[in-house]
Formats: C-alpha cells, sequence, structure tokens
C-alpha cells in the first residue's frame, strides 16, 4: 500500500517538480552569511563583502560537486551547477579582493608597533631563561640574539637635554682619512675577546638619550630624521621637530612613510650602527663619560631604519646580524670599523672573520669620514709658504765698452693654480646630504657616488 495519495490523472512527473518547502538549516546559514558579509562590509567596505560572500559560495559549490545533492541555498543537486557556483565564487573572490581599500599608513605603523611589542616581550623572557641556565660553550660564529635595548627610546623627546657647559663631547680620535679603505684599517683594529659587563645599562653608561651633543638646538634624533628623510615637514612652529616624512631605508631597501606621533614613532628608528651593547663590550668602558655620550650621539654611527628591524638587530655585531638589505653589507661593515677606529674599540676574532668575508666581495670600498682630502691640505700649506728667491740672470756686455755689466732679477714664474677643493667627504646618506653640501649632481666615479642615490641607472646622481 502506498504511504501517500496521488491525484486522479496526474502523471508522476508532477511530482517530481513540486517545489520543496526550505529547510531550517537554509534559514539559519543564510542569516550567518548575511551577518558575514555585513561584518566584512564594515571592516573592508564592499571588497570585504564580496570576499566573505566569494568564500561561502566555494564552500557551497564543493558540497554540491562532492555530494551531488541539494545545499542549504536549495541549488539542483548536479555537479554541473556545483561547477558553476565555484567558477561564480572565483571571480566573485577576485573582484572583491580588486575593491578592497589599500591599508592606511596609520595602520602599518601600528602593526609595526605591535610586532615591537610582542618582540621585546619574547626577547624579555628569553634573557631571563638564559639567565637562569647554565652558559654554553661559546661558538665562533655566535647566534644572533637580538634584545630590545637598542630601540631609540625615548621616541621623539619634547625637550632637549641640557649638557653641562664648557664639557667637550667628542671622539677620542679623528674620524679616518680620506680615501681609507675598509679592510685596511680592519687590519688595524685590535682583536681582542669581549669585556665582562656586569650590571650593564644604555642609559647609566652614554648618558640621556638622544643629548643635542652639538648644540645646535636640537635633539640627536630629530637631527639624523632630518638627515636620513626626504620631503621632511615639521611640527608646526619648530624647525628641529619632524613632522612627517619618508625614508629610504637602506637595511630593507623599502620605503617607509614616518608620521611623528605616539603609537607611530616607532615605525623608524635610529640604529646605532655599532651597538651600544656591543660597543661597552668592546673598549667603551675606558672611554670618558663624555666620549662615551659622544658615541651615543655621534651621526656617523647612526642611521634611521625600520623599526622592527631594529629590535632584530639588538646589540648584534657583524658575526652575528647584517642588514636584510645584502647590497648594503659593504657599505654597513665600512661604516662599523669606521665607528671603531674613531672610538677605538675593538673587534672579536669571529667579528673579524665576518667583516673581511663581507669586504672580500667590495675590496675597494672606502670608509665614511668627514675628513677632508689630504691633497687640498698639502695644496694649500704649499701656497703659504715662502717663496725662494729667483736666481739673477747675467747680460755679458759688449768688448768695445767694458763697462760694468747691469743685473736685473728675473720676474718670479706666476704660481701656480691650487686645486678644486674635493667634496667634504665621500659618503652621502641621500640626496639631501648631497645637496647641502653642494655637491649635486654627482656623477659615476665622482667621491660619494653610489646606485642608491641614481635611482633611474643613468650616471648621474641627484639631478
Amino acid at each position: 500500500m502506498k504511504s501517500h495519495r496521488r491525484l486522479k490523472g496526474k502523471p508522476d512527473s508532477y511530482y517530481a517538480m513540486q517545489p520543496r518547502k526550505p529547510k531550517m538549516s537554509t534559514f539559519i546559514v543564510g542569516a550567518l552569511a548575511l551577518g558575514a558579509m555585513a561584518l566584512g562590509a564594515a571592516s573592508s567596505g564592499v571588497g570585504g563583502a564580496m570576499v566573505l560572500l566569494a568564500i561561502l559560495a566555494a564552500l557551497t559549490g564543493l558540497y554540491i560537486v562532492v555530494t551531488g545533492r541539494r545545499s542549504w541555498a536549495r541549488l539542483p543537486g548536479s555537479r554541473k551547477v556545483g561547477g558553476i557556483v565555484l567558477a561564480g565564487s572565483l571571480v566573485l573572490f577576485v573582484v572583491g579582493g580588486i575593491t578592497l581599500p589599500p591599508r592606511s599608513a596609520e595602520s602599518i605603523a601600528a602593526q609595526a608597533a605591535s610586532e615591537n611589542e610582542k618582540r621585546a616581550a619574547e626577547e624579555a623572557n628569553r634573557a631571563a631563561s638564559a639567565s637562569q641556565s647554565p652558559s654554553a660553550t661559546p661558538s665562533a660564529f655566535p647566534t644572533p640574539t637580538p634584545t630590545p635595548t637598542d630601540t631609540g627610546e625615548p621616541l621623539d623627546p619634547d625637550n632637549v637635554t641640557e649638557l653641562a657647559k664648557g664639557v667637550s663631547y667628542k671622539a677620542p680620535k679623528s674620524q679616518p682619512a680620506y680615501a681609507t679603505k675598509a679592510l685596511d684599517l680592519l687590519a688595524t683594529l685590535p682583536i681582542k675577546e669581549t669585556a665582562s659587563s656586569p650590571g650593564y645599562s644604555a642609559r647609566a653608561f652614554y648618558g640621556q638619550a638622544w643629548a643635542d651633543v652639538d648644540r645646535n638646538g636640537c635633539d640627536t634624533r630629530n637631527d639624523i630624521l632630518k638627515r636620513d628623510l626626504t620631503d621632511v615637514v615639521f611640527t608646526s612652529g619648530s624647525t628641529c621637530k619632524v613632522d612627517n616624512g619618508i625614508l629610504a631605508d637602506p637595511y630593507t631597501a623599502t620605503t617607509i612613510n614616518f608620521q611623528r606621533g605616539p603609537e607611530t614613532s616607532n615605525a623608524i628608528q635610529i640604529d646605532h650602527v655599532v651597538a651600544l651593547g656591543d660597543a661597552w663590550l668592546k673598549g667603551a668602558q675606558q672611554l670618558t663619560e663624555a666620549q662615551r655620550m659622544a658615541f651615543a650621539n655621534d651621526p656617523l654611527n647612526l642611521q634611521a631604519t625600520d623599526g622592527p628591524t631594529d629590535v632584530q638587530k639588538g646589540d648584534g655585531d657583524a658575526a652575528s646580524w647584517l642588514p636584510p638589505n645584502k647590497t648594503f653589507h659593504c657599505n654597513y661593515v665600512a661604516r662599523q670599523i669606521s665607528v671603531k677606529a674613531t672610538y677605538e674599540l675593538w673587534v672579536t676574532q669571529a667579528e673579524h672573520d665576518a667583516m673581511a668575508h663581507v669586504l672580500a666581495d667590495c675590496a675597494g670600498q672606502l670608509v665614511p669620514t668627514s675628513e677632508k682630502k689630504v691633497a687640498v691640505v698639502a695644496a694649500a700649506k704649499a701656497s703659504n709658504a715662502p717663496k725662494p728667491a729667483a736666481k739673477a740672470a747675467v747680460l755679458v756686455p759688449a768688448p768695445a765698452k767694458p763697462v760694468q755689466a747691469p743685473r736685473y732679477v728675473a720676474p718670479a714664474p706666476a704660481p701656480a693654480p691650487a686645486p678644486a677643493p674635493a667634496p667634504a667627504a665621500a659618503y652621502y646618506a641621500n640626496c639631501t646630504a648631497v645637496r647641502a653640501a653642494g655637491a649635486a649632481p654627482i656623477y659615476a666615479g665622482q667621491p660619494g657616488y653610489s646606485r642608491k642615490l641614481d635611482r633611474d641607472g643613468d650616471g648621474v646622481a641627484c639631478e
């Protein structure tokens, strides 16, 4: 006996095509889908809603293809229909992705700040664990252990630190001579083991951060931001405080937008090329307090860079950390060597070997320095030296009239023109520094030329 009665005269096809009532699952899944789309639209606009709808459609189409059954959306249980739904979801996903709004500079900076905090917490826990565990056998090339001690804090100080009057904040030595090769200067650095550092504290041993050691009225952090950033805009009523600008970061080969603020300033940190902690272990303990403060604020030893990258470096030396941008390794190592020579710091054997390995690919790399070309100084001294008296010429008189021959002094030769002065330094951080020195444009082969300044690669930098 049949379970239900059929109407008389109606074919079986009539009953097969009768629409079925929606099930409760259709309403539940539909409500969840609408909620997800609303959430996507609220966070990322129409593009976000389209992306979430595409994901839901893809899952629905996949269910139909695999099972051959109707889905929650009451679509026919045909694999052909499922394939059409999958293809439509792919198109919807691509269109939604294209229409997503771009990330703002504020969101990028906030993400960088969050990464900084996470890394700082991880390294603090790692340092605490290391202090409680027995020391391991040292390695010739130690594994990098970045610490958040050298983060450039405090960021963007509102007040400039006043320094004691009559105190000279200078390095113990002059910077290396002009056109000194990095390999040659590396050979002069002493090779020793690291010293002990009981109770090390950067601020206790190097003084207040970003002090105005050059007494120009601006703190050191803003001095470096002005030097390394382009399109610099100052805060209202100030010629010191950098409000925003653009950094072409040599460490990461990326472009970073800087915006001054409590949540955004740490997107760009000021890196000590020779880290404060590394210097303390390799000779800075013998420096005077004024010399250590000069070291911590010396522009030669400072470089604006990506915040998370600076935190990752920590107090690492060349044996444990190099910038992610490999094309900057030679310049970076040469700068470390110049700083260590100027402040009478030494290197470990592992650090020396790592530096030599990098410079093997750029044996002609010169160290950055503020010293002028020696030839110019020599020429100036020569021009100030007294000229020797010119020899007198004697005229022989005619024999017919034996009279005393007249004597006269030949005119002194005109002094040779002094050679044109050379640029003050062979290193420029960016085109702003080149123009400030009056050296723009720089042609390939001239001192100070580098490919990072010649962005279009035509052999002329900073046109």
